[in-house]
């Protein structure tokens, strides 16, 4: 939230106008002279420009060809794209950024980099040989307002298909992937092989494993039993490429607008496209804290960076032997890592891949290298130590204030409402259209039972009722709820409709379907329906024709009708 100015030995706050400004100032003012001292670039990122901090969450879509990368965009926003081509054979030869523009048309590589409102104008570094394969595709449409989707060429699998692009493949998902917000994996159910390239592109992501997301596409072209050794395989092949302990997140379905043609999963697929919708939907409320995370990444890189060049500048002669120096240096990088991290008490995860590392500073001039600059690294410390902190807070106002910030249209609204929606009329939700109470079928039942309890005056006591509802051998804790949910008058005591619908509940727990927070209309009995459901205590009638209020009854009262007392549900205390 604040910046930070030195005066008279004091820091005096200054207020940024929102969280993207004050990344901008950050980095600008505070780490990128130290980036720039040494050459910070050359080694791991180019610079960042506004327009990385201005653009909106970007998704980055990675597979094999004809994994389904360009249909899955197109289902998305169910609406083609420019330059969009879709076959079974390797059909997208190009980088295609997908975002929003009220024209709509192309505009080629070459011109999107030297466009200062795109963020792409350091991709300029990967030559014509890449620019020729890029392009961005502009067209209104409402997804494409919250985010913007980047289409990546298919993986080939051979060398020489890997040689002929004429650019670093690998390098390129690098660069778009410290900048984006999600990347997806895409495989085919059919098509499990990681090839050496894909392998390769996969081990280069390793710094982003919290955007990664996997998918397994075209998952009803085959059945039950073979999509569990499908599943099966592609853990086991992924665990191999990601050595990280978490297992890596993996949606299963069929990721486009035609019939299933197993329908045995259907639920499954429909619960899993529903889960990924919602991680998509959640990244604009969620890019500026994304950006606040890579901007400490690269911050804590760049300080790494910079004390492994100060340490080669100080082994260096100062006359001769420097060539041998240098090789000698680079052999034992790895002892130098061990060295630095001790001294500055850093941590090993900090540290840039070893064997790139020594691959890049072959072709540099050590003697060139700067010195240690100390007040450039206690600027970013400071950063990092209060700056960050104040402007964390300011994400958290953000986000309160705008609470809906999620991806709208396309395939994002075909579920949300009517009765396609995901769940919708199954659990608590059946009989939501039905103008007879859902319960009243099994109520026959559940009445035979509710009267071998011994009602009095038409209603059972909680502790007549617990002994009946704990064989279900659900948790206190969910048949506490499923109580309160069944107490619709709120008086402590269940008649034969709320009994009814308290095993109603409990059937639909069972069934493994979640409890609703508040009972949905269509569930109230209806004798009940007209009620006041804010959890307000209306009076009710007990033998003697006795009216009173059974949470302010007095103790000469609760003497007079032990029987109908209510006691305390479903607490340890209470098991017996």
């Amino acid at each position: 939230m604040f910046s930070w100015s030195k005066k008279n030995g004091k820091r005096d706050p200054e207020l940024f106008q929102n969280v993207s400004d004050g990344l901008k100032r950050l980095y600008r003012n505070k780490l990128f002279p130290l980036e720039d001292t040494y050459r910070f670039h050359d080694f791991h990122s180019p610079a960042l420009e506004d327009a990385d901090f201005d653009n909106k969450p970007m998704v980055l879509l990675v597979g094999q060809y004809s994994t389904g990368k360009t249909t899955f965009i197109r289902h998305l926003m169910e609406q083609d794209f420019p330059g969009m081509r879709i076959g079974p054979e390797p059909t997208t030869d190009s980088f295609i950024a997908v975002m929003y523009g009220e024209q709509e048309g192309v505009i080629p590589g070459n011109a999107l980099v030297v466009d200062p409102k795109k963020p792409f104008r350091k991709l300029n570094a990967f030559g014509n040989a890449f620019l020729n394969r890029f392009m961005c595709a502009q067209m209104k449409n409402p997804v494409l307002d919250s985010i913007s989707i980047i289409d990546t060429p298919g993986i080939l699998s051979g060398e020489k298909q890997r040689i002929s692009r004429g650019y670093d493949f690998a390098a390129v998902l690098e660069w778009f992937a410290e900048r984006v917000d999600r990347i997806i994996l895409l495989f085919d159910a059919h098509k499990l092989d990681i090839s050496d390239e894909f392998s390769e592109v996969i081990k280069a992501l390793k710094n982003h494993e919290d955007k990664m997301r996997v998918v397994l596409n075209k998952a009803d072209q085959i059945s039950t039993q073979q999509l569990m050794r499908v599943y099966g395989a592609l853990m086991w092949s992924l665990g191999k490429i990601i050595n990280t302990p978490e297992v890596v997140r993996v949606y299963i379905g069929s990721f486009w607008a035609q019939p299933l043609l197993v329908a045995d999963n259907r639920k499954l697929f429909e619960a899993e496209e529903q889960d990924l919708f919602r991680d998509i939907q959640s990244l604009p409320r969620n890019a500026a804290l994304r950006k606040l995370n890579d901007l400490i990444k690269r911050a804590r890189l760049a300080k790494v960076h910079a004390y492994i060049i100060t340490s080669l500048k100080k082994e260096m002669p100062s006359v001769f032997g420097k060539d041998s120096k240098k090789k000698e240096l680079i052999s034992n990088l790895g002892a130098i890592y061990e060295k630095i991290e001790k001294e500055h008490n850093i941590s090993p995860g900090d540290f840039p891949n070893l064997k790139k590392m020594q691959d890049l500073l072959a072709g540099q001039d050590f003697s060139k290298f700067p010195a240690l600059k100390p007040k450039l690294l206690e600027t970013v410390e400071d950063m990092l130590a209060n700056d960050i902190a104040k402007l964390m807070t300011l994400v958290r106002q953000e986000e309160a204030a705008m609470p809906n910030q999620v991806v709208k249209g396309g395939a994002f609204d075909g579920t949300m409402n009517g009765p396609f929606g995901h769940g919708y009329g199954e659990g608590a939700g059946e009989g939501i259209d039905e103008l007879e109470w859902v319960v009243g079928r099994d109520k026959p039942s559940y009445d035979e039972i509710f009267y071998t309890l011994s009602p009095v005056n038409g209603k059972v006591s909680g502790a007549a009722a617990k002994k009946e509802m704990l064989k279900s051998k659900l948790p206190n804790t969910v048949l506490g709820k499923i109580w309160t949910l069944a107490d619709v008058d709120k008086d402590g005591y269940l008649d034969d409709e709320e009994f009814a619908l308290a095993n109603h509940l409990i059937k639909v727990k069972l069934e493994g379907y979640e409890l609703p927070a508040k009972l949905p209309a269509h569930l109230v009995p209806p004798s009940k329906r007209g009620q006041e459901q804010d959890g307000s205590v209306p009076t009710v009638l007990f033998p003697g024709d006795k009216r009173m209020d059974t949470t302010k009854k007095t103790k000469k009262e609760r003497a007079r009708y032990p029987d109908l007392d209510p006691l305390p549900l479903f607490h340890s205390s209470c098991d017996s």
